[in-house]
């Protein structure tokens, strides 16, 4: 739906409001508590309310009940006690997403997975892990501290592994480990009428595979619409034996982008390069008290041994110096280095200090490389022309770049102006080859520009795939068709 009309029309097309009262008849609710114990189940409003939103600016549509289950057998019975009554349901991790990914548009049951949360399987020598939905990424950090791997996808919310492999997460180093995708081996998952299935077999997690359809990569991505991930198998990766940060300040949007794509046809084995324009870097240098500089801005991360990590940091100054950009200093202690990227990471509220008592809202898509430079200052243009307050921040190794859009939600005309943006900020990735969402998916917000990418049979593919698995749409119906 538009996103003037979501701010406008926040209960039409049937969505429930946050005043919504639940709808479920009393012997259903006795059902569920059977199965998970009445302690975990509730249909209070304040509950429901907090599992009817994420961090986007659709509105709250609460569901009718929230249960908690605390095993997959305890999912299984209440997937098929929903299937059977033909109630929606809905998964929910942390509720960090950015396009209304948990919202209950037609009620139903929420499932909060965050109790499930053991770390099943740790093997060292095969570089996996086996996590349950309610383990966050930070939470496997510290559980592999001291054994030398790590998880790298970092979206910068402490988001819910499972629900960063939902929703195709990616983040800061994406550039050089990838994004969810092919950082998951294997998912069990609870199809909507109860069954369970092994996406890659049970029990597996070999790191390639040619056998059969590739369920894995369906499931990655799918926003909770066909089942719930109650567990995945990850790989992991060593911790690099060198790290070394860096900040650098540039003329303008274009040069920045420029040394982007030179350091990546360089070869330099960059772990983060991470672009903020002159208004962000503004804004999150007053924020953290760092001071930076009012001009187009990359934070630049190199990983590797002592002995390469020189010669890595020797060509990228040359490359960002041949761009007219100034203000390298490496950070190699990690107190340093966290600092930088807390900086980074905080970009939402240092964009929010923009306009106190606004609101924001983070649209991003994904382009090639090549397109990049063009597309970036197109939209910083469109921003200008539109008067909108629109830092950008991207993830500009892989051509998925951010606007956090600043709005008084009491000014129709200035949500108007906004959603006109969005709408040309999509059809320009996509005149331009790429894709209308890099990481925060479809959601509620973007089905539109899915049907201009995908095209009608790509739609009617995807909606195939759904009533194969889905047959009477109960699973987090509205979302991505």
């Amino acid at each position: 739906m538009a996103l003037w009309r979501v701010l406008a029309l926040g209960t039409a097309l049937g969505r429930r409001s946050c005043c919504s009262k639940p709808s479920l008849p009393p012997d259903f609710v006795e059902a569920l508590s059977a199965v998970v114990g009445a302690p975990n189940v509730s249909t209070a409003t304040a509950v429901r309310e907090q599992h009817g939103h994420d961090e986007s600016m659709h509105p709250c549509a609460p569901p009718d009940a929230v249960v908690w289950p605390q095993s997959v057998g305890q999912v299984q019975e209440l997937a098929a006690l929903c299937y059977r009554r033909r109630v929606p349901m809905v998964p929910f991790g942390t509720g960090t997403g950015l396009e209304g990914g948990v919202n209950a548009v037609q009620g139903g049951v929420c499932f909060d997975l965050s109790r499930m949360d053991s770390i099943a399987e740790l093997s060292l020598e095969d570089f996996s892990v086996t996590v349950e939905p309610g383990v966050t990424r930070k939470a496997l950090n510290s559980h592999l501290r001291g054994t030398g791997l790590w998880f790298p996808v970092d979206p910068g919310a402490d988001a819910s592994l499972c629900g960063m492999a939902a929703t195709g997460a990616s983040g800061t180093n994406a550039v050089r480990y990838g994004t969810m995708r092919p950082n998951v081996l294997n998912l069990r998952v609870v199809l909507p009428d109860g069954r369970l299935l092994h996406t890659a077999g049970p029990g597996r997690q070999a790191r390639k595979r040619a056998a059969g359809y590739d369920l894995t990569s369906l499931f990655v991505g799918s926003e909770g619409t066909l089942g719930f991930l109650t567990q995945a198998t990850l790989r992991l990766h060593p911790l690099p034996e060198a790290t070394a940060a860096t900040i650098a300040s540039f003329p303008g949007v274009g040069a920045a982008v420029a040394c982007t794509v030179q350091v990546l046809q360089a070869a330099v084995p960059v772990a983060r390069i991470e672009f903020l324009d002159e208004v962000m870097a503004d804004a999150c240098g007053r924020y953290s008290g760092m001071g930076l500089p009012v001009a187009a801005t990359l934070l630049l991360e190199l990983h590797g041994s002592r002995n390469s990590l020189a010669e890595q940091q020797r060509q990228t100054e040359e490359i960002v110096r041949l761009n007219g950009g100034s203000g390298l200093a490496w950070a190699e202690e990690p107190e340093e280095r966290g600092r930088l990227w807390a900086m980074r990471h905080n970009a939402w509220y240092a964009a929010l200090a923009l306009r106190p008592g606004c609101q924001g809202y983070s649209t991003d898509v994904c382009v090639p490389i090549s397109r990049l430079p063009d597309v970036v200052v197109e939209t910083k243009q469109d921003l200008q022309d539109s008067g909108l307050t629109g830092p950008m921040v991207g993830h500009v190794g892989d051509g998925n770049f951010h606007c956090i859009l600043i709005f008084n939600t009491q000014d129709p005309e200035e949500a108007q102006r906004i959603h006109a943006f969005t709408q040309r900020l999509g059809r320009r990735a996509l005149a331009a080859g790429g894709t209308c969402t890099g990481e925060h998916g479809v959601g509620l917000g973007k089905r539109a520009l899915l049907l201009e990418e995908l095209g009608q049979e790509g739609l009617d593919t995807l909606r195939s795939i759904k009533a194969a698995l889905d047959p009477h749409n109960l699973m987090n119906p509205g979302k991505v068709l």
